[in-house]
């Protein structure tokens, strides 16, 4: 049994931060893993960045985070990512991490996805260079996710993103702006590879439990949408778990 916990959309300022870390206190008894969905700043500065670097350093269990769109806002991405590093946290852009959570392996891909909207309702790379640029933003991602995932060597794998895989996720949301919270090709990529868990932030007046399209579970785990400091989920390897589903509570943190 691994233990995930998961927030996004930390959105730290200096006058949170100290109390968004407290409310991490009991990680280390909950929780083999922290996963951060994305938008982890307010406006991607790099004094947020190291504000972020001070909440999630030496937390217990490991970290490992995507940006999100409010962390790219200032231009300041790689300077963020950078001192994220320096605190000990695994930021993945396409790529993933094996860890190993008392003998069980735990694979994490992901990165921060983009837009273009979902099936029957989405963009295409179609007309003008600026349509096609956006669309292939995120075609270029899922090829780079589906590929991280397929190559992940563990017993229990998770999607990362910080924008939607899954319209379900999304419910609460305006129908208009869901272009802009997630795709469907995020979606076609983690059911090509399959995962035990797909968790995602980005939509904070959506929903919390969706499925894609092929039927991986999709967590929406936005802190306006839990409404807590994190959620647990507790994951068991394939040949533990005989076909039940994935356990899950959130925690009241």
């Amino acid at each position: 049994m691994i233990r995930v916990a998961a927030a996004g959309d930390l959105h730290v300022g200096p006058e949170m931060a100290g109390e968004y870390r407290a409310r991490l206190a009991a990680l280390a008894d909950q929780a083999d893993v922290f996963l951060v969905a994305g938008d982890l700043t307010r406006h991607g500065t790099p004094e947020e960045g190291r504000i972020a670097a001070g909440v999630l350093r030496d937390l217990g269990p490991p970290v490992v985070a995507v940006l999100g769109n409010h962390d790219y806002h200032s231009d300041a991405e790689d300077e963020i990512t950078g001192v994220l590093r320096d605190a000990g946290v695994t930021v993945l852009d396409g790529d993933g991490t094996v860890l190993d959570c008392g003998g069980t392996t735990l694979g994490v891909a992901g990165g921060k996805g983009f837009g273009g909207g979902f099936e029957g309702r989405c963009a295409s790379d179609f007309g003008e260079p600026e349509m096609k640029a956006f669309i292939r933003h995120t075609k270029d991602f899922a090829d780079r996710l589906h590929l991280s995932l397929t190559e992940l060597d563990a017993d229990v794998t998770v999607a990362l993103t910080h924008y939607s895989p899954s319209a379900d996720t999304l419910e609460g949301e305006p129908l208009e702006i869901y272009p802009f919270l997630g795709s469907y090709l995020l979606g076609e990529a983690i059911d090509a590879a399959g995962v035990d868990l797909a968790v995602h932030g980005h939509a904070h007046k959506g929903t919390e439990k969706g499925l894609t399209s092929g039927g991986m579970r999709v967590r929406n785990v936005a802190l306006p949408v839990l409404q807590h400091a994190y959620a647990v989920y507790s994951l068991e390897a394939p040949e533990a778990a005989e076909g039940q589903d994935v356990r899950e509570r959130v925690s009241a943190w």
